[in-house]
């Protein structure tokens, strides 16, 4: 498979800035539009490479899968099917909605206006170039040439769950527009996702052009705070109020769990404050492993009365005097 070297098309070095990058396109675009140069086929020609280059290098997933894999970077992208994850990308998940693709404005869409302005200058060529949508019946462009087969552009919304949802995986709709019309579609999130994760949903990004097929689109998550868990991997961290008297002479207490239910926690005598204990297998689940779970963290947070009675004063009076009198037979 020939290898493109799409740092080399844009002039820049591989460790380009995501603005030199832009930049180095901007410059390359304008001086190679067709527009600029008509009949000249090397420009046209050095003006798809361009944008071919900086459609890779200006998405940082993209350029991410390109860098570690280099020319195999697109095999392994299009290839992976049935839920399973990128090589490389453990919290890329894809699954599968049918129907027409998803109506949402494509990335290379506002990026030519923003080069180029609102004003729309150029021909055919560039409208079928950029537009990431089926060509319309009607004149060819120019030079007689018909629109190029074009896939669709990837897309990317971020949704919200929360801890719980995470856990036990759920189902959101998601409301698509396309050519004018609405539709709702279920897509199923898995068990196990966290921050950062994306969820691929085939076939549902940007129409391709001249009849090449859609892009995906990708749900990408972002997990809202929980009042009581935090997450930290696929293990859960929470804290335990102990009272002072249980964590002096021991005891039990309860520890909640995020599925609702609550464990009894031995809690040994001379517990610290802080002191933590691992209850395995009660943290959240690995994609795709239900029953692979991570570990529940409980700290203890010894709890000192804030009001005593009479009687309870008179005993922590007590207590203090044989303190004291243990301290002083400890220093002579």
């Amino acid at each position: 498979m020939e290898f493109k070297d799409y740092y080399a098309t844009l002039g820049v070095a591989k460790s380009a800035t995501a603005k030199e990058v832009k930049q180095a396109y901007r410059k390359l675009a304008r001086k190679f539009h067709p527009d600029v140069n008509p009949g000249d086929k090397k420009a046209e020609a050095r003006f798809k490479d361009i944008n071919e280059a900086y459609e890779v290098l200006g998405d940082p997933e993209k350029r991410q899968k390109y860098d570690e894999l280099g020319a195999n970077w697109r095999m392994y992208e299009q290839a992976q099917q049935g839920g399973q994850p990128y090589p490389g990308r453990p919290d890329e998940w894809t699954v599968h909605a049918g129907g027409a693709p998803g109506g949402f404005r494509t990335v290379d869409e506002e990026e030519m206006r923003r080069i180029f302005g609102d004003a729309d200058p150029f021909s055919d060529f560039f409208k079928t170039f950029f537009s990431g949508m089926e060509a319309e019946p009607g004149p060819r462009t120019r030079g007689g040439r018909a629109p190029r087969a074009r896939p669709g552009h990837d897309l990317e919304h971020e949704i919200e769950l929360s801890l719980e949802d995470a856990l036990r995986g759920t189902t959101r709709k998601l409301a698509l527009h396309h050519d004018g019309q609405a539709r709702t579609i279920e897509v199923r999130i898995p068990a196990g996702v966290g921050e950062g994760s994306r969820v691929r949903v085939a076939g549902e990004g940007g129409a391709g052009t001249a009849g090449a097929p859609s892009g995906d689109l990708y749900l990408r998550i972002h997990m809202r705070p929980h009042p009581q868990f935090e997450r930290r991997g696929r293990d859960l961290h929470t804290r335990v109020p102990v009272p002072v008297t249980t964590a002096v002479l021991g005891g039990e207490a309860d520890v909640p769990t995020l599925a609702g239910g609550h464990l009894r926690l031995k809690v040994p005598t001379g517990t610290q404050n802080g002191q933590v204990f691992r209850l395995k297998g009660q943290g959240m689940p690995a994609v795709g492993k239900p029953d692979d779970r991570g570990d529940l963290f409980a700290a203890v947070d010894v709890q000192v009365p804030r009001q005593l009675t009479p009687e309870q004063r008179k005993h922590y009076e007590a207590l203090a005097k044989l303190e004291e009198r243990a301290n002083t037979t400890t220093a002579v």
